[in-house]
């Protein structure tokens, strides 16, 4: 079997699912004595107040947030891209003190936010932040923590027409920045990571009209992929290629679905993607005879994602981003030539 081009490591990554992340009481000071959370925009104030319309209905935002939390899984770059650092940040993955990935790190500068835990949310916690804006776009909250969240601060979550875990980076960007009275800020980072995405795009023409699987370990028997509609895939289609409708189909509208050993076909494409949060996981997908029999992997069009380029895949931000096309954008046209 021939499982091609894994990624240098860069540094060890704790293991967190590939499909965890989506199914898934401090307050620091900034160098000038700016709380935490506050933006830094000149014109930030008299942006308020300013009401975002969402999956749930309308949140007003009175006044310029100063006591931001980052409820979302990958939450926490949408708000740093404004210079703005969260008094709280929710765990996804990774190493557990310390939220803000390499991409991220000088915005974050030596922030210290309080870690929420990954499992649930606590709205006592967040009650005690005390804070004025909680965001949670990529926090997949149903209608009811909504309204509970809703009575604690102005919260604000995907917008309607994008299912949970599928608001696309430029929108997750604009209504952030917009809750944070930054919308021109917004407009120029979505143009300038555009940009550079276009510039790869322009960069790799053998990706084009490419078919693409996103998967990773299998669960219960079951292997995942990921749709049209899911924030990481999106990246692979801003470099033109393509995911199989049939794969969209079969997961009805979802941001994923899973296939079974038996229908392990399906996930045959022109490249194969493994997202890899672990060696432990590498290895179980290597070791995978239906997944090493698979035309596409015993063909060398198969690559792992891993380190800190599975991370920035996992965020797919305004921060990330460039950082994935200068470190997989190559990888990933190396297997189609």
């Amino acid at each position: 079997m021939v499982f091609s081009r894994s990624l240098a490591r860069r540094t060890s990554l704790s293991s967190l699912p590939v499909l965890a992340v989506a199914v898934l009481a401090g307050c620091s000071s900034e160098p000038d004595g700016q709380p935490a959370g506050a933006a830094t925009g000149s014109t930030a104030g008299s942006a308020f107040p300013v009401t975002i319309e969402h999956a749930y209905g309308t949140t007003t935002i009175p006044e310029e947030p100063e006591r931001v939390v980052s409820l979302g899984y990958t939450e926490q770059d949408a708000i740093l891209a404004f210079d703005v650092v969260p008094v709280a940040v929710r765990y996804a993955f990774g190493p557990e003190d310390d939220v803000f990935f390499p991409w991220a790190d000088e915005a974050a500068g030596d922030a210290d936010p309080e870690i929420l835990p990954r499992a649930e949310v606590d709205p006592e916690q967040i009650a005690a932040l005390d804070p004025d804006l909680i965001m949670a776009v990529t926090a997949g909250l149903t209608e009811d923590e909504y309204q509970t969240l809703s009575a604690i601060a102005p919260t604000v979550v995907q917008p309607e027409e994008h299912i949970a875990f599928g608001t696309p980076w430029q929108e997750q960007t604009r209504i952030t920045g917009e809750a944070l009275g930054q919308p021109d800020r917004a407009d120029e980072l979505v143009a300038d990571v555009e940009e550079q995405i276009a510039a790869a795009r322009a960069e790799h023409p053998e990706l084009e009209g490419k078919t693409v699987t996103l998967s990773g370990p299998a669960y219960d028997g079951e292997y995942p992929f990921h749709t049209s509609d899911d924030t990481r895939t999106r990246f692979f289609l801003d470099l033109g290629m393509v995911v199989d409708p049939a794969l969209d189909a079969a997961a009805q509208s979802e941001f994923y679905g899973t296939v079974s050993r038996e229908e392990a076909r399906m996930l045959d494409a022109d490249v194969l993607v493994f997202q890899s949060g672990s060696a432990a996981e590498r290895a179980g997908i290597e070791a995978d005879p239906v997944l090493s029999g698979l035309p596409t992997v015993t063909e060398g069009r198969s690559v792992f994602i891993e380190d800190e380029d599975y991370a920035a895949l996992q965020f797919a931000s305004a921060l990330s981003l460039p950082y994935l096309l200068d470190g997989f954008a190559p990888e990933l046209a190396a297997v189609v030539d």
